[in-house]
């Protein structure tokens, strides 16, 4: 532990606090996740529009073709890896400019 912070070691010269792995990493994957799955998400918020408590029953289908799109990639460890990466870039280049990466 590192000033009351528990470090991860991702690979060389790669330090990843708690925070960093458990949420930050995480929201990366996310977002990368719902970009790659679009397809499914569009079919399952078409299916969703407009329903309340229908949505339950009637669009089990696009639901469960959502999930397994992206609980498939949640479990790729290429694309886990390709995310903490990407995270590192970010942090990387924060820590060089002091200027945060701009949402898209």
């Amino acid at each position: 532990m590192e000033g009351g912070r528990r470090i991860i070691k991702v690979g060389e010269g790669d330090d990843l606090r708690k925070v960093e792995k458990d949420v930050l990493v995480p929201k990366i994957m996310k977002e990368k996740s719902m970009e790659r799955c679009r397809e499914f998400v569009k079919a399952f918020e078409n299916c969703a529009r407009g329903r309340l408590i229908s949505v339950l029953w009637a669009c089990q289908v696009p639901n469960k073709d959502m999930q397994n799109c992206l609980n498939t990639l949640y479990r790729d460890e290429e694309f886990q890896k390709e995310c903490t990466e990407e995270y590192l870039r970010q942090r990387e280049e924060y820590r060089r400019t002091g200027i945060k990466k701009k949402k898209h």
